[in-house]
């Protein structure tokens, strides 16, 4: 009797196992695999992040090349990089799951994995909240929802922390610039600007149309930021020809770890603590309170 409730047992769980798991991705569209995903190719960063933090980190099998967080992440094969994605590498792999990044690839390679059959959740984590609802549908294509809620609610309650602490600080103007030629920078349609926001800062591109618009020098000039950030040193410094700017003449140019800034992973949100820590000294810089 015992050995047939055991059996009965194991039938069970795995019947469980191989039942079907839907989530939708950030097109919007369901997508639904015949049971949780156990071999996945990660095609971002973020994304590999995403499925360390919800504990699918065993069931990455590869990932591309500028994928190097947490560690272990580093000894895993790679499928592709910056100048795209080896779709026979892939292939090899064998993966029931394929998380691609809208914005970080070329689309035709992602039609393509779909037309070989492979199941592909694209991802697109505009604001700060879409990191956390991004985990917990790869919690259920993974078979790892209360690892993935747990994920998501921690983040999302740090967040909250930050956003209270931080809710009454003096204003001040920020210019986040990710390169410098061309200048590129965030607008209040990214992740990146929804952080200042958080941290107390008015990002002076803020109401740009695009999340990563291009400005020129006299743009620049003429929003005349208090504060100026960048990812890079040498990016910040070539305004030193220009001492008319707040920034520049108060010394209030600060470089940041680029990774937590720019990767819309569950690091975002020690990114958020950082840059909140250096609108904060800027704020002491410039004589402002902190109340």
């Amino acid at each position: 009797m015992r050995r047939l409730l055991v059996a009965i047992w194991c039938a069970l769980c795995g019947m469980a196992a191989q039942a079907a798991v839907t989530a939708p991705d950030a097109s919007g569209k369901p997508l639904t695999l015949t049971g949780p995903a156990q071999r996945i190719v990660s095609l971002s960063p973020h994304a590999t992040e995403m499925l360390y933090a919800i504990g699918a980190g065993r069931q990455l099998v590869a990932t591309v090349d500028y994928s190097n967080y947490p560690p272990a992440a580093r000894l895993l094969p790679r499928v592709g990089g910056y100048s795209g994605v080896s779709l026979e590498a892939v292939l090899r792999q064998r993966p029931d799951l394929v998380v691609a990044w809208q914005d970080g690839g070329n689309p035709q390679e992602l039609e393509r994995l779909r037309q070989l059959g492979l199941a592909v959740f694209v991802s697109h984590p505009l604001q700060l909240d879409d990191v956390a609802t991004e985990m917990q549908g790869l919690g259920q294509l993974t078979g790892r929802p209360m690892q993935a809620e747990a994920a998501a609610r921690r983040y999302r309650q740090r967040l909250a922390q930050l956003r209270l602490h931080y809710a009454h600080r003096a204003p001040v103007t920020v210019f986040y610039q990710i390169s410098s030629a061309p200048i590129f920078t965030v607008s209040q349609r990214s992740f990146m600007g929804a952080m200042m926001q958080l941290c107390g800062g008015r990002n002076v591109f803020g109401p740009l149309a695009q999340a990563a618009p291009q400005v020129g020098i006299e743009a620049v000039v003429a929003a005349q930021p208090q504060v100026m950030l960048a990812g890079r040193a040498d990016v910040l410094a070539m305004w030193d020809r220009w001492p008319v700017l707040p920034a520049v003449a108060r010394h209030t140019r600060y470089v940041l770890n680029e990774d937590l800034l720019t990767i819309p992973g569950p690091r975002l949100v020690d990114g958020a603590a950082a840059l909140c820590a250096t609108l904060d000294t800027a704020r002491r810089t410039l004589g402002l309170t902190l109340d």
